[in-house]
Formats: structure tokens, C-alpha cells, sequence
């Protein structure tokens, strides 16, 4: 589900290359707020199809040292994306070291639109394929006070992406991420939670370029109280995103004079509620929704986030 975060191409690039006092560093792949309660949690053993929509309402571009540099709507300036995912999760019985194994793959659609005067821009993009996401490995450990998972998550350009073009939808590089999380549990009922996951990305090289993005580590989980035997969840969801590492612009690096990029960070929390798709028969699956302010934004974009993720097993499961 990360893979949205590549549509914001047009967006992140335009503010590395603002020529004021803006010098953010190139985006990575794994988009923030796509994972919240439970986070570190596997779903039971089966196949389920995973809908997803994703918003994001930037507010302004954030420089070095926090400074803003608003956007204003009112003269049409926008920092806004849309994405439409749909993936295919499926859990088998199957185990390595005690934890079942899973397989994941998504793909996503995209309309990002960037129209920035204060940044010289005007350029929109039509909703298009984007970059996918795919976890080879993913495996999950269950215990009574505790849920463990770990893995490792492939980004595939699928995207358009002209390193001299306007109207991208891909990042234009493979990027590969490790990831490893918990859910622990407070009570023998397990209705409170607190979950964290943890996801470290690199990058190859962009197509056509000599750049390299640096290592970007990215921190997802919530804080919540469970319902009706765990069908029903609400919280408060969170994120953390940090620039570990200095791009590398190679033989590029005159696209800013020799300048060097800035390591960006942002944070997110807001509330979220997790709840059951079902009649008195059959649960068709669980729906959550998410909305988390972004604060503490340095050389990136500062905004809203807001998901809404389906989790629908295949076939529909009857209640006992």
C-alpha cells in the first residue's frame, strides 16, 4: 500500500529545485499513513481483496528550519494528490519459523495535480497508472499478548516517468524496503493496542539520471480500544517519515548549483475507526478510515492525510 506516495513526483521534485531558501531532498516510495492500528498485525489465513483510497491535502511547503511557504488557494495554488489502489493480500497456513507466510501486490491509479504559482509551475497530471508495490516475503508470528511481523517490499516503475518531464506518475527507480512491527496487547482480551511498524527504503538510481535518493525511514502504528470482539477498533493513528541519508545527485548535482539537498521529516496523528462490513450471517470484510494532521515538517510538504482501506476476504466469511 505504500505505492502512492509515488505519484507525488511532479510535487516533491518541484520543491528540491524551488531556487529560494526551499532545498528539500528527493521523496522515497512508502507513503505515510497508509498503515495505523494494528499495524504490526497479519490477517487471518486466507485471500482478501484490499480497495484503497488515499488524499492528501498539502497546506504548505516547508523549508529547512520549518519555515512555511504558503500555498494560496485562492490564486489556484494546490498541493493536492488522489490515489485509487486495489491489491490482492493472501495469507496461507503455510509457516517459516513459526509465522505464517504471506504474499502482497498492488497497483494503483493516480491524478496528481500540481499547481503551485508560488513556484513557477502549472502543470496537472490525469488520473494514470503509477508505480506498484509488491512483498515477496511477509511473514507473521501471533502470541497472546503480542502480534510480530516482518518482510521485505519491492516498488516496481510502472509509472510514466521522463526525467525532463511534466506530467510523471513514477518515481523512475526501484526501491526496496525491510520492515518489521508489533502489535502488543494490554489486556487478556486484547481489546487495547498499541502498534508500531517500522519501514527502512533505498533506492537505485533514477532512469536517465545519476541520482540516487537517500535512505528514508518511515514509522506507522496507532493507539486503540477494541469492540464486539475485536470487529469494531477506534484510535488515534500516527506517523513519523525522516531523510536518513543525503541524496546522491552524481553527475546532476548542477541542477542546484552544488548545493546541498536538505534530510526532510514529518509527523502525523489523527483518529481513526476500523469497522465490520457484515449482516447477522456473513462479514464481507472491514473498512477503515483515517485522518492524520501532519506537524513538525522540515523540507518537505506539511498537509492532511486521509485513507480509507477495505479488507475483503474472498470468499465472504459466515459468522458463527
Amino acid at each position: 500500500m505504500p505505492v502512492i506516495a509515488s505519484t507525488a513526483i511532479c510535487l516533491f521534485l518541484a520543491v528540491t529545485l524551488y531556487a529560494g531558501s526551499v532545498f528539500a531532498g528527493f521523496m522515497g516510495h512508502n507513503a505515510k499513513g497508509d498503515f495505523g492500528l494494528m499495524s504490526g498485525t497479519q490477517l487471518p489465513p486466507g485471500f482478501y481483496a484490499i480497495p484503497l483510497y488515499y488524499r492528501y491535502d498539502g497546506d504548505s511547503i516547508k523549508g529547512k528550519d520549518g519555515e512555511s511557504i504558503q500555498v494560496d488557494p485562492e490564486g489556484g495554488g494546490s498541493l493536492d494528490l488522489n490515489a485509487y489502489v486495489l491489491g490482492m493480500y493472501w495469507v496461507s497456513d503455510y509457516k517459516i519459523l513459526g509465522a505464517n507466510y504471506s504474499f502482497q501486490l498492488y497497483g494503483a491509479l493516480a491524478d496528481t495535480t500540481f499547481e503551485a504559482p508560488i513556484l513557477g509551475l502549472q502543470d496537472s497530471v490525469d488520473t494514470n497508472v503509477t508505480d506498484s508495490y509488491c512483498q515477496p516475503i511477509n511473514l507473521g508470528w501471533h502470541t497472546d499478548r503480542a502480534d510480530f511481523s516482518t518482510g521485505l517490499g519491492i516498488y516496481i516503475p510502472t509509472g510514466k516517468y521522463d526525467p525532463e518531464g511534466s506530467e510523471n506518475l513514477g518515481l523512475g527507480m526501484w526501491s526496496f524496503e525491510v520492515f518489521a512491527g508489533t502489535t502488543i496487547y494490554f489486556d487478556e482480551a486484547k481489546s487495547w493496542h498499541f502498534a508500531a511498524t517500522a519501514f527502512y527504503e533505498t533506492h537505485t538510481e533514477k532512469e536517465d539520471t545519476d541520482i540516487t535518493v537517500g535512505d528514508i525511514l518511515t514509522i506507522e502504528g496507532g493507539l486503540g480500544k477494541s469492540f464486539m470482539d475485536g470487529a469494531l477498533s477506534v484510535g488515534a493513528a500516527y506517523y513519523a517519515q525522516w531523510k536518513i541519508t543525503d541524496d546522491d545527485l552524481g553527475s546532476d548535482s548542477d541542477l542546484l548549483g552544488g548545493r546541498s539537498l536538505g534530510k526532510f521529516q514529518v509527523y502525523g496523528i489523527g483518529p481513526e475507526l476500523v469497522l465490520p462490513i457484515a449482516t447477522k450471517k456473513k462479514l464481507y470484510g472491514f473498512v477503515s478510515a483515517r485522518y492524520l494532521w501532519e506537524f513538525g515538517a522540515e523540507s518537505t510538504i506539511e498537509g492532511n492525510t486521509f485513507v480509507l482501506t477495505f479488507a475483503l476476504p474472498i470468499p465472504s466469511q459466515p459468522i458463527q
